[in-house]
C-alpha cells in the first residue's frame, strides 16, 4: 500500500493523506525537494507509541493534486493546514515541520497559536536563508527554461541536488529511494508542476516578514537540526533557538539536511521525547 492511502478535499483541492494511530494528533509536513515519502521511516513508530499521526503532501508536491493557476506559495499552504486541520476533525495539534513545511509550521503556530500545542522545526528554512544560490538563479533567469527540460535532464539535474540533502549523497541517494524521490515528476505535468509549484515559491520573504514575532511563540517549540546540513546552517538553528522563547535545539551529529534519511531514528526518538515533555 502506498505511504498515503486516502485523499480528500480541501479548499477545492485533493489531498493525499495518512491518518493512522490513536491518541494525540500529530502533524507531519515534508520539505522540498520532497514529498511525505520522507516520513516512511519515522511515522509509523510514533503512531505504534500512541500517536495520531497525520502526514500529506502538500498541493504540488507527491500524489496531492498540482492545481493549475492555484497558489501554491508558503503563505497558501499555511491557509490549507488550517482547512486540513478543520477537514480532519483537528482543534489542535502538535505539528513537525521540516524543510519549507518549517515555514508553514512557523507561519501556522503565529497565526494560530491557539491550534498548535507544540512545534518541531528540523533542518527548517527560515530569516533569509533560502533560496540557495543555484535556485535563486534558475528563478531569476532561467525558471521557464527549466520548465522546458527533457527527462533526462531534469533527473540529473535533480539528482544533483537530492544528493546535496544527505551526508553521503552516493551512497544514500540512489538505487530505489532515488527513484521514489524522483518519481512525481516522471512526466512532462509532473516537471513542470515541479518549478512551477514548488520552485518559483522559494522566496525568504514568507520568513523574513515574522522574524519579528518568533518571540509571541508561547508554546512548547523544539528545533531538530543534521550536523552537516548544507543547505541550512546551523547557524540558523542557533538563531532560532535564541529569538524564539525556550526553544531547545538538538543537533544530530554526522546527518545533513534530509535527516530523517540519514537518522531516523534519533529522530524518532526526538519526536517521540517531545510529545511526552
Amino acid at each position: 500500500m502506498h505511504f498515503l492511502p486516502s485523499d480528500l478535499i480541501v479548499d477545492g483541492v485533493r489531498i493525499s493523506y495518512r491518518d493512522c494511530g490513536e491518541g494525540e494528533p500529530v502533524v507531519f509536513i515534508h520539505g522540498t525537494p520532497s514529498y511525505s515519502y520522507e516520513w516512511r521511516n519515522v511515522v509509523p513508530h510514533v503512531e505504534a507509541a500512541g500517536h495520531r499521526a497525520i502526514t500529506y503532501d502538500l498541493p504540488g508536491y507527491g500524489r496531492s493534486e498540482r492545481p493549475v493557476d492555484r497558489d501554491t506559495s508558503v503563505a497558501a499552504q499555511t491557509d490549507l493546514l488550517g482547512g486540513l486541520l478543520d477537514a480532519l476533525g483537528i482543534e489542535q495539534a502538535t505539528i513537525v515541520a521540516h524543510d519549507i513545511g518549517g515555514a508553514i509550521g512557523q507561519r501556522f503556530a503565529i497565526a494560530r497559536p491557539e491550534r498548535v500545542r507544540r512545534l518541531m522545526i528540523i533542518d527548517t528554512v527560515s530569516y533569509d536563508s533560502w533560496p540557495s544560490e543555484t535556485w535563486r538563479k534558475i528563478i531569476d533567469e532561467r525558471l521557464e527554461e527549466h520548465m522546458q527540460l527533457p527527462q533526462d535532464a531534469f533527473d540529473a539535474l535533480l539528482t544533483r541536488q537530492l544528493e546535496m540533502t544527505v551526508a553521503d549523497g552516493a551512497a544514500t541517494m540512489t538505487g530505489d529511494i532515488l527513484k521514489a524521490y524522483l518519481a512525481p515528476h516522471q512526466s512532462a505535468l509532473g516537471r513542470v508542476s515541479f518549478f512551477e509549484h514548488q520552485v518559483r515559491h522559494y522566496d525568504s520573504r514568507y520568513t523574513e516578514e515574522i522574524t519579528d514575532q518568533l518571540a509571541s511563540l508561547a508554546m512548547p517549540v523544539r528545533i531538530l537540526w543534521g550536523e552537516c546540513d548544507q543547505w541550512q546552517s546551523l547557524a540558523y538553528a542557533q538563531q532560532l533557538a535564541e529569538d524564539i522563547p525556550g526553544a531547545r535545539l538538538t543537533v544530530i551529529p554526522g546527518a545533513g539536511h534530509f535527516v530523517m534519511e540519514d537518522a531516523p531514528e534519533p529522530v524518532t526518538e526526538e519526536i517521540l521525547d517531545f510529545l511526552a515533555d
